[in-house]
């Protein structure tokens, strides 16, 4: 598993995972960790999805997050993102109570948008990114000038997700994170509405969250 992490992990990404690691223990604990979504094929994780949760289980574990925001709605396939990554979590040993579920999100700028929101509702103040280092670079620019109140980043480090039992393979029933008559966002959205989403320019800022355009 941490041969392909590796891959993903291949990007110039100043401050790097290792500095932001660091960081987060200092500024610890957070409030919550928000994990953007990522597809399920109705089978088995994904080894994207496998590295956000077992990443975010850990955060939990070793006291550096309170609680989680899984954001992503049925985008690409009919297994709402959000639903699965928290079954896998409460199967990895997360208690059900410091989970909590975003499921509108289509794009990464919206898992953090919507769950940004959502945090802020439930009164949570320190909050955090919890993703991959390629994933937490592209999305590190948008949430420093966007949002009102910082929101930090703690991507995955690959020698300790290297320590955690490359076989970890919790069993879960997916059914409850299906939606029935699902279409896909590819047959929905026009591929320029698409690329807009991931650019956040598919979001309707409201005055409380926006800071600067």
């Amino acid at each position: 598993m941490a041969a392909v992490m590796l891959l993903s992990s291949c990007t110039f990404f100043r401050p790097g995972p290792t500095k932001l690691y660091a960081r987060a223990q200092k500024n610890a604990p957070y409030d919550v960790i928000i994990v953007p979504g990522v597809p399920f094929d109705g089978q088995q994780w994904s080894m994207a999805m496998k590295g956000r949760v077992i990443w975010a289980a850990y955060l939990v574990k070793q006291g550096l997050a309170k609680n989680i925001i899984f954001s992503g709605g049925a985008v690409y396939t009919p297994y709402v993102e959000s639903k699965v990554m928290a079954l896998y979590a409460q199967a990895l040993g997360v208690e059900k109570e410091r989970i909590f579920i975003e499921d509108k999100a289509e794009h990464s700028t919206e898992n953090i948008y919507n769950s940004y929101r959502m945090a802020l509702k439930m009164g949570f103040q320190k909050i955090a990114v919890a993703s991959d280092p390629f994933q937490s670079n592209l999305l590190m620019r948008f949430t420093k000038r966007r949002f009102q109140r910082p929101i930090d980043h703690i991507p995955y480090i690959i020698p300790i997700l290297a320590t955690i039992d490359d076989d970890i393979e919790p069993k879960i029933n997916a059914d409850s994170a299906k939606v029935e008559n699902f279409r896909s966002i590819v047959e929905t959205q026009s591929k320029w509405y698409r690329f807009r989403g991931t650019r956040g320019k598919n979001i309707k800022f409201e005055d409380e969250v926006l800071l600067a355009k």
